[in-house]
């Protein structure tokens, strides 16, 4: 492991999340502590409504936890202005949200270099190259492509903005298997190319283990197991890691 790859680039302390009213009011969160570090992969795996994606939120304040500490390279996540905080913690969601219009103009949008001329025009070009697409793509619009690509547009939009970590919610669930690995392979190659930190929420055990890095199980909001991943989907510690290998938990 390099020193960047030791790290911490991002950390949570006994953070939990309520969710509703008073006595109707449940941990979606409940008191993970956990450390990413940077330039790796982490899945974050659990049956429904074990508050993977409610986890994954709280890391680029979409939401803020009700209790416990986030930090962001060794500050509170609170001490950053959320758009600051959103630019180096990029978020990609399951279903790509693009702007109406062409893909430049998706680009553009996010691009921290406004009005720079052929820089701003080079920035998108290396993004939009990076997630995979040439040229050519700039000016088609948005609506003419196919789910894979529009993926591929949502990724190049976040990467306009130079992050160090990316989140991924189900990037890949709304995809055929074909496009979904080749997802999967871009965001192994931008892991090890720009030493970026990318955290997976998935709900398919074999994509983590195709992504390797470290794996998160949560249960009920709880952190169950967490460590290499082919340790906690091989070889579960816990009687819940156990149920949800043998799938009696969904």
């Amino acid at each position: 492991m390099s020193d960047s790859q030791s790290t911490v680039i991002l950390e949570t302390r006994g953070v939990s999340r309520y969710v509703g009213k008073n006595q109707d009011s449940v941990k979606a969160v409940d008191n993970i502590t956990y450390s990413f570090r940077k330039g790796e992969i982490y899945n974050i795996i659990g049956p429904s409504g074990a508050g993977k994606s409610s986890y994954l939120r709280l890391l680029n304040r979409l939401d803020d936890p009700t209790e416990g500490e986030i930090e962001f390279r060794g500050r509170s996540h609170k001490s950053y202005p959320p758009t600051e905080l959103r630019q180096k913690i990029g978020m990609i969601f399951q279903v790509p949200y693009l702007f109406p219009g062409t893909v430049m103009g998706n680009l553009e949008y996010c691009c921290p270099v406004k009005g720079r001329g052929n820089y701003e025009t080079g920035v998108l070009i290396d993004a939009l190259g990076r997630a995979g697409l040439g040229t050519e793509f700039l000016e088609r619009d948005v609506s003419g492509l196919s789910l894979g690509e529009q993926q591929r547009v949502a990724v190049a939009r976040v990467l306009v903005m130079a992050p160090e970590v990316l989140l991924l919610d189900e990037p890949t669930s709304s995809l055929d298997p074909t496009s979904a690995r080749k997802i999967e392979q871009l965001i192994l190659s931008l892991s090890q190319d720009l030493e970026l930190t990318a955290i997976i929420v998935t709900h398919n055990p074999e994509q983590a283990l195709h992504m390797g890095g470290e794996t998160l199980l949560l249960v009920r909001g709880k952190l169950i197991e967490s460590g290499c991943t082919e340790q906690v989907l091989r070889n579960p510690r816990s009687d819940l890691g156990r149920k949800y290998i043998d799938r009696e938990l969904v």
